[in-house]
C-alpha cells in the first residue's frame, strides 16, 4: 500500500487508536462486538447515549460513551436485563452508569425478562399479580419490536 508520498507503508504504521480517541460507529460496534444498528437503536432508547455528530450526521463516540455502551451491553446480554429494566435502573439512579448502581435482588428480578422471573418462582408461590406484571413486560417488549419491524418494512417499501 502506498502513502501520499509514494513510500510503502511499513509495519510501523499505526493502526490502533489511543484510548482517548473518538470512535466512529463502525469502530465502536466492532470494539463492543455489536452490529451498528444496535447502537443506533440503543441511542433511541437511552437518552444518556449521545455521541457527537458531525455535519453529515456521522457519529463519533467518546471513550465514556464506549464505556457506557459496554456496561449497557453487559446488563442486557450477560445479566439478562430487558431494555425497560435498564431504563428503570437508570431512571431510579439519575442516569448513573450501571457499574455505579447497587442493585437489590428485587430490582434484578423486576428488570429481568419475564421468562426468567417466571422460571425463578416455584409453582405454589406464583401470584396472579406477578403473572400480570410479567405478561405486561413481555407484551410491552413485543409491541416495541412490532413497531421496529413496521418501521423497517415501511422503509423497505419506500426504498426497494
Amino acid at each position: 500500500m502506498k502513502t501520499n508520498l509514494g513510500a510503502a507503508a511499513g509495519p510501523s504504521r499505526r493502526t490502533a487508536k489511543s484510548d482517548s480517541a473518538f470512535r466512529t460507529i463502525s469502530e465502536a460496534a466492532k470494539e463492543l462486538g455489536l452490529p451498528q444498528h444496535v447502537l443506533r437503536f440503543w441511542e433511541s432508547k437511552f437518552p444518556q447515549i449521545q455521541p457527537m455528530k458531525r455535519a453529515g450526521g456521522r457519529r463519533y463516540y467518546r471513550p465514556e460513551d464506549i464505556e457506557f455502551l459496554g456496561k449497557i451491553r453487559a446488563l442486557l446480554h450477560d445479566q439478562g436485563f430487558t431494555i425497560k429494566g435498564v431504563q428503570k435502573l437508570l431512571d431510579q439512579n439519575k442516569g448513573k452508569l450501571p457499574s455505579e448502581i447497587s442493585v437489590s435482588a428485587q430490582d434484578v428480578d423486576q428488570a429481568k425478562p419475564a421468562s426468567v422471573q417466571i422460571a425463578a418462582v416455584s409453582e405454589p408461590d406464583r401470584s396472579a399479580s406477578m403473572d400480570k406484571t410479567a405478561l405486561r413486560t413481555v407484551l410491552s417488549e413485543l409491541e416495541d419490536l412490532q413497531s421496529i419491524l413496521r418501521s423497517s418494512l415501511q422503509n423497505i417499501k419506500k426504498n426497494p
